[in-house]
C-alpha cells in the first residue's frame, strides 16, 4: 500500500515567525513550501554586509526575559554565538546628555525638579513590579503617566517617547503597551546599576542562516523575490499561477494580508475591515561606520522639543568594535507615518538633516570620518496600539479556510520583538498541525 501523501503547507514570509513556523513544519514531516517577497529573509531583523561581518539594518538585541528565542538558540546550537553584553542608557534634553540607568541618576536628572524625579522613579519601580496589565489596557499611557508622574515630567521625559514612537497617535496609545516596555526591561538588570542585553557574533543573520539551513536539510523549499499576489481558499497567486496547498500561513503586516484576500467575496468584508483598522508607521533607519568615537551610551534618547529623530545609537559601546575592523558603529532611527514629509524625502536630504542635527547632540561629531553610510526604510515597521487595540485583534484561524495569520498585530500587549516572533513561529506551526490531526 503506497504511503499516505504528505500534507502540504504555503508560509508567506520569511521573518522569523515564518522561519520558525516553516522550520517547526518540515521537522515534523510537513511538506513546506516558504515563499518571500523580498531577495533576503530575516524581516525586519534582515541583515547587510557592513565591515566584513553581518549587521541587521534596525537596530536589534534581545534580553534576559527572551525565554522563546532563548531556547531557539540552544536548540539549533547557537549558544556559544551569543554574547551578553552591557548596555547603557541616556536622555538628550535642554542641550546636554543625562545618564538616564539608575534610580540615582533619575534622582540626578535636573530638566526634572526633584519632587517629579522621585514621583518618576517611584512610578516606574511600580510598573516593574507590577504583574497584571489587564487594568491598563483601556486607558491611554499619555494621560495615566501625567497624572502619576506629573506634567513636567511627562513633557520632559515620556511625551517625547510616546511622539517619537508613535507620532500623530502618541495620546491613543494604550497603558498596557508602555508598560510591558518597563516591566520587561526592568527585568533585564542584573541589579539596579546594570542591564544585560544579548547580541551575537555576526549578528542576528546566523539565526537567519541556521533556520535557511535546517529548513532546507528538512526537505522545506524557500523561494525568494516570490511576492504572493493574491491569496484563495488552499492557494496562492504567485507570479500569475495558482498554486495549491493544503493550509497556508500568513505572516506579513495584517494591512497587506487585507489587499491580498480574494476581491469579490462578501463573507471576508467584515475581515477585511477589521484587519484594515490596525495602522502602521514606517521606520527610517540610518546605519554609519566612522572612525570616530561618539558619545558615551549605546542607547540615546533624543528627548528635544523638534528633533528629527527618536534615538542615536552606538552600537559598538555594547558590542566591541573589533567585530567591525575596530570601526565605530552607529544608527539612528525615527517613526513615521507613511504620508509624513521625512519618510518622503530623499535619502540624502535625510542623512544631511539627520547628520546636521547629531552633531548639536555632539558637537565634536565629524562627517568627514565617515567610511560607509546606508539608509533604510520600512514600510511596516510598527502597528498602532491604541486603548481600543483589544478589540482589533485578528485571531489566527481566519475566515478564508485553510488560511491562518500569525503576524506582530497579535502578540499584545507585548511590542515588535525576535523573542514574540519566534514564540508565535512556534505558536502556529502547533495549530496548523493540530488542523491536520482533526
Amino acid at each position: 500500500m503506497p504511503p499516505e501523501p504528505s500534507k502540504t503547507v504555503a508560509v508567506i514570509g520569511g521573518g522569523f515567525t515564518g522561519l520558525v513556523a516553516a522550520y517547526r513544519l518540515a521537522r515534523a514531516g510537513t511538506s513546506v513550501s516558504l515563499f518571500e517577497r523580498g531577495n533576503s529573509l530575516g524581516g525586519l531583523a534582515g541583515d547587510f554586509e557592513l565591515q566584513g561581518t553581518h549587521i541587521e539594518k534596525t537596530y536589534h538585541h534581545i534580553f534576559r526575559t527572551d525565554h522563546d528565542i532563548l531556547d531557539l538558540v540552544n536548540e539549533v546550537g547557537l549558544a556559544g554565538e551569543l554574547l551578553w553584553c552591557d548596555s547603557s542608557l541616556g536622555i538628550f534634553r535642554n542641550g546636554k546628555t543625562w545618564p538616564f540607568m539608575s534610580p540615582r541618576d533619575v534622582l540626578c536628572f535636573k530638566p526634572c525638579n526633584l519632587f517629579n524625579r522621585l514621583r518618576t522613579g517611584a512610578v516606574v519601580f511600580y510598573l516593574q513590579k507590577k504583574k497584571n496589565w489587564r487594568g491598563f489596557a483601556a486607558q491611554s499611557a499619555f494621560h495615566w503617566m501625567q497624572r502619576a508622574c506629573g506634567e513636567q515630567a511627562m513633557r520632559v521625559i515620556w511625551e517625547p517617547l510616546l511622539r517619537g514612537k508613535f507620532d500623530r497617535y502618541h495620546k491613543s496609545i494604550s497603558m498596557a503597551w508602555l508598560w510591558a516596555r518597563i516591566y520587561i526591561r526592568g527585568h533585564s538588570r542584573d541589579s539596579f546599576h546594570s542591564e544585560k542585553l544579548g547580541y551575537f557574533r555576526g549578528g542576528f543573520a546566523v539565526i537567519t542562516r541556521k533556520l535557511e539551513t535546517a529548513l532546507l536539510e528538512s526537505g522545506g523549499k524557500i523561494f525568494k523575490n516570490s511576492p504572493v499576489e493574491e491569496i484563495g481558499e488552499r492557494k496562492l497567486k504567485i507570479n500569475g499561477e495558482w498554486k495549491n496547498f493544503d493550509r497556508c500561513i500568513f505572516t506579513g503586516p495584517s494591512a497587506v494580508l487585507a489587499q491580498l484576500l480574494p476581491p469579490e467575496s462578501p463573507d471576508l468584508e467584515s475581515y477585511r475591515r477589521k484587519l484594515q483598522s490596525i495602522e502602521y508607521l514606517g521606520a527610517v533607519c540610518l546605519v554609519f561606520v566612522s572612525e570616530q568615537d561618539i558619545g558615551d551610551f549605546y542607547w540615546l534618547n533624543v528627548n528635544e522639543p523638534g528633533a528629527p529623530f527618536l534615538v542615536f545609537i552606538n552600537h559598538t559601546k555594547m558590542v566591541d568594535r573589533r567585530f567591525y575592523n575596530s570601526k565605530f558603529v552607529y544608527y539612528i532611527g525615527s517613526y513615521q507615518p507613511h504620508d509624513s514629509e521625512l519618510f518622503n524625502l530623499p535619502d540624502e536630504q535625510i542623512i544631511s538633516l539627520w547628520l546636521g542635527y547629531l552633531k548639536r547632540i555632539h558637537p565634536q561629531f565629524d562627517a568627514a570620518r565617515i567610511i560607509e553610510r546606508h539608509l533604510f526604510k520600512l514600510k511596516y515597521a510598527q502597528h498602532i496600539v491604541d486603548t481600543n487595540y483589544e478589540s482589533k485583534i485578528p485571531d489566527y484561524h481566519t475566515p478564508l479556510p485553510g488560511l491562518f495569520l500569525a503576524n506582530f498585530s497579535q502578540i499584545y500587549p507585548e511590542d515588535r520583538g525576535t523573542n514574540y516572533a519566534v514564540r508565535e513561529g512556534n505558536k502556529i506551526a502547533g495549530m496548523v498541525r493540530q488542523s491536520f490531526n482533526r
